[in-house]
């Protein structure tokens, strides 16, 4: 049986948009601030253990010298710019969805599953991004980390998204590509479908019903990587996968 709701995240899962969109929006900041920081993949690979942009610049910061309260204080300042040099690449159409993620959305809704997301990122990226690709009237519900503060390993963001929903963690699966997000939903009770990219694709997601490195199409297979082997049609994640995910959740 398909779920009644599918609720995604969106940073590495329907965009692979940290390394060339986020990442680059930090050095930007950097640079127009005049600050000698940046980060270079790897890096930026490492400091994705931190949920959430601010914190994760107020982090760097501290381990770069700077005292906790000068720390906070620029990180606000760089995340503020961040965001706005982000948001420009998301409208300007520099940040793409990830292979097969339109046709998954289509049939899902073809199916009758309603479409969610919940996320740490910032609205005000947020919802152009979605917008420009998907339509955001095709969402049931967009949480974001700016109305759900406390961010992924917490499972608050799922648990507003569940009820804003109206539905229990039986009906429905998340989406994830990191262990943060991974943990964030199987603490509010959701089964997980795990989409690897190339900074999480060495991560344990073993606690998920399915793993898969991408949501596949005719040109870009996908393929399990944990999980039932048949959960795929023809190299494509599609709704019937999801009723696999639900399957191991029951067993």
């Amino acid at each position: 049986m398909v779920p009644t709701a599918v609720i995604f995240d969106v940073d590495g899962t329907l965009f692979d948009s940290e390394r060339d969109g986020h990442r680059v929006a930090f050095n930007a900041a950097f640079s127009e601030a005049d600050l000698p920081h940046r980060w270079d993949v790897s890096t930026y690979g490492d400091l994705l253990r931190i949920s959430g942009g601010r914190q994760r610049l107020a982090t760097y910061l501290r381990g770069e010298g700077y005292g906790r309260e000068d720390a906070e204080s620029l990180a606000a300042a760089l995340h503020r710019r961040k965001t706005e040099v982000f948001r420009s690449l998301c409208t300007s159409g520099r940040v793409p969805p990830r292979s097969g993620a339109q046709r998954l959305l289509d049939h899902l809704t073809v199916a009758g599953v309603a479409v969610a997301v919940a996320t740490t990122g910032t609205r005000a990226w947020v919802e152009p991004l979605l917008d420009r690709y998907f339509g955001l009237n095709r969402f049931a519900a967009v949480l974001t980390g700016t109305e759900v503060p406390t961010l992924k390993p917490s499972p608050d963001v799922y648990i507003e998204a569940l009820r804003q929903l109206g539905l229990t963690p039986d009906d429905a699966v998340a989406v994830e590509d990191s262990v943060n997000g991974l943990a964030a939903a199987r603490a509010s009770g959701l089964p997980c479908l795990v989409v690897v990219n190339d900074y999480t694709r060495e991560h344990d997601h073993s606690a998920a019903g399915l793993v898969v490195d991408g949501f596949g199409d005719v040109d870009d297979p996908a393929r399990v990587m944990h999980g039932p082997q048949h959960a795929l049609d023809a190299g494509s994640v599609t709704p019937a996968s999801f009723a696999h995910v639900l399957a191991a959740a029951g067993a």
